[in-house]
């Protein structure tokens, strides 16, 4: 069983790589679709329960916002891996004038996840932990300095 922690602020590519990389294997967790915290916690107290795996597909900027969800994964004898999209804020601010208008982001909104997003640490109960950049329109995906 395996539990997915994705950690960055909007506009790294993060549901773009869980599509590419997760899609077929992994239920998405996601408040850009459930919308409220209780839909996802029944959501994800489901995964749990049913022993399904999933990638949760939300900024996570702080440790207490993936707590939520290493804890009762662990809990509940998962592997649980973070992903960390790093990204400067006006290169996210940049790809998200990309998106269509619906689907953007207020600038206001991705620099205050930069403000307060703390870089992810193994010792948070990560057994591995990946740090994701994009580089000449690909993901990279290398170990995490330390993890």
């Amino acid at each position: 069983m395996e539990a997915i922690i994705f950690c960055g602020i909007q506009a790294t590519g993060k549901t773009t790589f869980y599509v590419e990389h997760f899609m077929n294997s992994h239920v998405r967790i996601s408040m850009d679709l459930l919308h409220t915290r209780n839909k996802e916690r029944i959501f994800l107290d489901t995964c749990l329960q049913t022993h399904q795996r999933f990638v949760v597909d939300n900024t996570n900027p702080t440790r207490q916002d993936r707590e939520r969800y290493i804890s009762p994964a662990r809990e509940a004898k998962y592997r649980v891996i973070g992903y960390y999209f790093k990204s400067d804020p006006e290169e996210a601010v940049e790809r998200n004038s990309r998106r269509e208008d619906n689907k953007q982001i207020p600038m206001a909104g991705i620099k205050g996840a930069a403000k307060k997003l703390e870089v992810p640490r193994l010792e948070e109960g990560f057994d591995e932990l990946y740090h994701v950049s994009i580089q000449q329109g690909a993901f990279v995906v290398e170990a995490f300095p330390g993890g």
